[in-house]
């Protein structure tokens, strides 16, 4: 394929030994070789991700941190390394189906206007349920995976607009990343890790970008992190969830939004803060980190509102 756009597949790993073999082999056996750059970064795993990402790497296709940046920072180094059209932002617990990179480039490649794709993940585990089809925003300002929990019966077999997609593989035109990118950052490095792929595709709604799911390159991800899992996930984590889901409306909702959606979006803090105050102490320092990163908050805010080209009637539809 000599004349096929060079695509860049992006890699963040964190002690992601188990997976991340099975995850470079299905970038490997792509049909859209030979153009395709891998680059791969650890986040200075403590087990032996390292040791297996170099075996299967040149050593112009990785980097090492010194320390765990947060999957914002990681990617947004590769990103800079990167030289395709086209960035795939892929987790190392997803395996693509050999085609998924020809199929969404095909889609990408036909309409200018979209600067961002979708496709179908699966879940490893149970088999053949959907993980997701793209991003959906809801009126208390929860960002849900379209689909996730479905048995897949065909019912996504239609491509269509999506709010956003699922960093887990998420396919971004390098000129829309560049289009909304902030200060150089494109994904929000105060959210470290979790919801900056939703921050990611509101700032990209506002300016214009459209998101599309491309429903026949399939993805099989092998997803962690869940709501019903909250318990006995790492308090870390659940501390980021906290502060992002208030971070992401901070920085990207306009006023006649906040008011649009006021009622829903003030159970749902309620909610939040309740069980966090009641249940979840370890999360109270999200809460203070949302006052304390406030005044960047502010200002990247600014940003978006000044350089919007979106409607407000076209961002509350999705919101719906």
């Amino acid at each position: 394929m000599p004349d096929a756009p060079l695509v860049s597949i992006g890699i963040v790993t964190f002690n992601s030994a188990s997976d991340i073999a099975a995850c470079i082999a299905a970038v490997r056996a792509q049909t859209h070789q030979p153009a395709i750059e891998l680059l791969v970064g650890d986040n200075a795993s403590t087990d032996d991700t390292w040791a297996r990402v170099s075996g299967l790497t040149l050593s112009s296709e990785r980097v090492r941190f010194d320390h765990n940046t947060g999957f914002s920072a990681a990617h947004n180094t590769l990103i800079h390394r990167s030289r395709g059209a086209y960035y795939i932002a892929l987790n190392p617990d997803v395996e693509l189906s050999p085609g998924f990179v020809a199929t969404v480039v095909t889609a990408l490649d036909a309409d200018t206007t979209i600067g961002a794709a979708s496709g179908k993940l699966v879940r490893r585990e149970p088999a053949s349920v959907i993980d997701s089809t793209g991003i959906v925003m809801v009126g208390s300002i929860r960002h849900l995976d379209r689909g996730a929990d479905q048995p897949d019966r065909g019912q996504f077999d239609a491509d269509a607009d999506v709010f956003g997609a699922s960093g887990a593989a998420a396919v971004y035109r390098r000129a829309m990343l560049d289009d909304v990118a902030i200060d150089g950052e494109v994904f929000d490095e105060d959210f470290f890790a979790y919801r900056e792929d939703a921050d990611l595709a509101w700032r990209a709604q506002w300016r214009g970008w459209r998101c599309r799911y491309v429903s026949a390159a399939v993805a099989v991800h092998r997803r962690r992190v869940t709501p019903e899992r909250r318990a006995s996930l790492p308090a870390q984590i659940n501390r980021w969830s906290v502060r992002n889901r208030f971070l992401l409306r901070l920085k990207n909702q306009s006023w006649p939004h906040a008011l649009r959606f006021l009622l829903p979006s003030l159970a749902r803090d309620i909610q939040v803060v309740g069980y966090v105050l009641l249940r979840e102490w370890s999360s109270i320092p999200g809460l203070l980190d949302v006052v304390r990163l406030w005044p960047r908050t502010r200002q990247k805010r600014r940003h978006i509102m000044a350089t919007r080209r979106a409607t407000e009637a076209s961002m509350q539809a999705w919101f719906g």
